[in-house]
């Protein structure tokens, strides 16, 4: 795709921004179904919070006891296809400076001659699991807007980690995009979201034109949803409400009404402060 190149440097992170662990899993299958090496990691002392987010001990194949701490690693393809290929950047959200992270990856990317970013992201929403799951696409770059055909969010105020990294990618000549899955938030208890995880995989092949792999995601998205759906067979409340979301969602697909639809209730989420409505005991970051 002419507008963000061929060398296109896709973002997630763990916390705020991966409602479902949608964003993050799609990071995971990119990484394990191709084949990468890191090329840079931030020092954790200088980003991250440990009482927050607190480095984990696990025993390695030799059978030592070793501390993994939090991290945020920028990898390469080491094969090289023909088309377009994508880098990843995947870790854990920032507790602080997050000028200086975004600025230290920034670099990396004009290094590596990286000609473009999608930013991949996940938010709980007043969305039905039975009906496809909503991805909004947009861009701040009105060349990317043309080229791409995707929207520019008119939303103020507080934001996660992967809008600096856009902004600071946009800075530097590096146009960017952002991909947001909407998330049901009534089913927090079936987490993760591999319906969510598929629908960014696919409008990430759209906007790319890259080879996108899928692993089991559309087996695992089939059993998500049946487990839901079970759930919700002795829940005569849930169900009603279930009922209530698909004829939003409806309405919202209906051709009148799609071209705002999903722009709207991602800068409502946003308003909210990324809490998803009725969703209890949220651990992620704070931004």
């Amino acid at each position: 795709m002419d507008g963000l190149g061929r060398r296109v440097l896709v973002v997630a992170f763990d916390g705020w921004n991966d409602a479902g662990e949608a964003a993050s899993a799609a990071l995971s299958v990119l990484r394990e179904q191709g084949s990468y090496e890191p090329v840079f990691s931030v020092d954790p002392e200088l980003y991250f919070d440990y009482q927050y987010t607190r480095p984990q001990v696990a025993t390695d194949g030799d059978g030592q006891r070793v501390l993994r701490w939090p991290e945020a690693t920028l990898y390469r393809p080491t094969t090289q296809l023909r088309g377009t290929q994508l880098w990843l950047l995947a870790g854990v959200e920032p507790a602080r400076a997050w000028q200086a992270f975004a600025g230290e990856f920034v670099d990396v990317a004009l290094r590596e001659d990286i000609t473009g970013m999608i930013a991949l992201g996940s938010m709980m929403s007043d969305v039905p699991h039975t009906r496809p799951i909503s991805v909004f696409a947009g861009s701040d770059s009105e060349q990317l807007r043309t080229t791409l055909d995707v929207e520019r969010s008119s939303y103020e105020g507080p934001v996660g980690i992967l809008s600096v990294l856009s902004l600071a990618a946009d800075a530097a000549g590096i146009p960017s995009a952002s991909l947001w899955a909407s998330v049901p938030h009534y089913v927090a208890g079936h987490t993760p979201s591999p319906k969510a995880t598929l629908a960014l995989l696919d409008r990430l092949e759209d906007l790319t034109g890259a080879q996108v792999p899928r692993a089991d995601l559309a087996t695992a998205s089939i059993a998500w949803e049946a487990s839901i759906d079970a759930a919700a067979a002795d829940d005569e409340e849930m169900t009603e409400y279930i009922h209530q979301l698909e004829r939003t969602r409806d309405t919202w697909d209906s051709p009148e009404a799609s071209g705002d639809a999903i722009a709207q209730e991602f800068e409502r989420y946003l308003r909210r402060g990324g809490d998803g409505p009725t969703k209890p005991g949220r651990d992620e970051p704070r931004r």
